[in-house]
């Protein structure tokens, strides 16, 4: 039997994993309920995975129950002998309470906090059954059964999302079966792609107005522009027949949600699209569930057509840290960045690919693998949008959606933006809290005006700061 990790190093991953995914609950209210249920869940769920594979109990399997568990939350300190009573006494598989205000919080505001929370939860569930160096069939069976419960939730709920389910397929090798390939994508002359009409590039300079006018990011707005002069001066030298050295425009991102990532990605492809370097200028986004697939195989061809539709333009990975992240010699996070790596060098001339996430966990994807090293040389760091600059966010949202701050509400928001900087920690969402603070604002006061019997137009508009303190405390 293989050795498993140290009960250390399951705890980073644990505690790495439901973090990065605690930052992407948009509504306050429920990344608190989370915050509080999510360790006692994911522990009640490490006893299934143990009871699946014959329920032994080891002092290593005593070390990593005692280590699942977040900053900030109680950590729990069984004994042998309790450990190994609850996992012979484990009832079975149920959701936990803050689920179904996922599937209602989504379903309201057209999220995928609920999708993405399955995908966290297999994670967490097959690091738990590697407590002895590998994942047994049982223990991945028991892993897809607790994975298609919610997502039969899902489903009933009208909750199937974009992103294709994951399942202990995606990062383990289904042993004693032979599952049939899906389908690929024919690629020859018998079945031509639709053609797609180019649009016509933008110009530069629209573009970089666009760029400036974004709230904040100097020091990104500063590096996409020495961007652009560096490919400039390329062309240049090239047209007098002056050597030029390699250069590699594929980016990394780096920062916490909510500081603009996807945006500017989007902006940049139609930059690159302006300046000649891409032929369409079109963003494709994906994270992990995109690219891999369920099976041996499956993940290379399910990548390879996200590449297909990405050509011409920007492959945008968020969260990319996930394909390497895991010790499972197994996993076919490894698979799609081989495959990633081999199109980046046959379409290097029309295609760029930008990588995004955490600061410390996508310094330790780069490093990953030496053919990452080589091909992401360039970083921009965004930080995280300061008070005032939240204020400005929200002044804008209120602009384009036609509302209006009063005296008494912009200084209520000026405050509570201010302070929810100052007071940041690793639930901040940025520029997503405050979207969430003025959706409850818009409808706190629609709650308000329909009680009036003929609004004007002004009151129809204003928000005030009763609206902005019914919504930061939804209470």
């Amino acid at each position: 039997m293989k050795d498993g990790m140290t009960a250390q190093a399951m705890h980073k991953q644990y505690s790495d994993g439901v973090t990065a995914f605690r930052q992407h609950i948009a509504n306050p209210a429920m990344r608190q309920m989370f915050n509080a249920g999510a360790d006692e869940f994911l522990r009640r769920c490490a006893l299934g995975v143990w009871q699946a594979d014959g329920g032994r109990v080891t002092p290593q399997h005593v070390e990593w129950y005692n280590a699942i568990y977040c900053k900030g939350n109680p950590v729990p300190s069984v004994l042998f002998w309790e450990l190994g009573t609850a996992v012979a006494e484990y009832p079975g598989f149920q959701p936990p309470a803050f689920f179904q205000k996922m599937m209602d919080y989504d379903k309201a505001y057209r999220q995928s906090t609920a999708r993405r929370f399955v995908d966290l939860m297999t994670l967490m569930l097959l690091l738990f059954a590697a407590v002895d160096g590998a994942v047994s069939d049982r223990e991945a069976g028991f892993v897809n059964a607790c994975a298609d419960a919610l997502s039969a939730l899902c489903d009933g709920c009208g909750l199937a999302g974009d992103q294709p389910r994951t399942d202990a397929g995606d990062f383990v090798t289904r042993r004693g079966s032979s599952p049939s390939p899906a389908p690929a994508s024919k690629a020859g002359p018998e079945a031509a792609p639709e053609k797609e009409t180019a649009q016509p590039p933008e110009k530069l300079e629209d573009l970089l107005a666009e760029l400036d006018g974004l709230c904040g990011l100097e020091q990104v707005k500063r590096d996409v522009k020495s961007l652009i002069n560096l490919v400039k001066v390329r062309r240049l030298r090239e047209e007098q027949g002056l050597p030029v050295p390699p250069m590699s425009l594929h980016l990394v991102f780096l920062g916490n949600p909510g500081t603009g990532k996807t945006t500017v990605a989007r902006l940049l492809a139609r930059i690159y699209h302006a300046i000649g370097v891409l032929s369409k200028g079109q963003l494709v986004e994906v994270d992990r569930s995109g690219l891999v697939a369920g099976f041996v195989g499956q993940t290379a061809i399910k990548t390879s057509e996200v590449i297909q539709k990405a050509l011409g333009g920007v492959l945008f990975i968020d969260e990319a840290y996930a394909l390497s992240s895991h010790d499972n010699p197994n996993d076919f996070g490894r698979e799609a960045i081989e495959t990633l790596l081999k199109a980046m060098e046959d379409h290097r001339s029309d295609l760029i690919v930008i990588v995004a996430g955490y600061t410390g966990l996508m310094e330790g994807f780069i490093h990953a693998n030496p053919g990452l090293e080589s091909r992401f040389n360039k970083y921009f760091h965004f930080e995280d949008y300061t008070g005032e600059q939240l204020f400005s966010i929200f002044q804008s949202m209120c602009g384009k959606n036609g509302y209006t701050l009063g005296n008494d509400g912009s200084e209520y928001c000026r405050t509570y933006l201010d302070a929810l900087y100052e007071e940041r920690d690793e639930n901040f969402g940025n520029a997503r809290d405050v979207r969430n603070l003025f959706e409850r604002s818009v409808a706190r006061q629609a709650d308000r005006v329909a009680a009036l019997e003929s609004p004007t137009r002004e009151q129809l508009m204003e928000l005030t700061a009763e609206d902005l303190k019914a919504a930061a405390d939804p209470a």
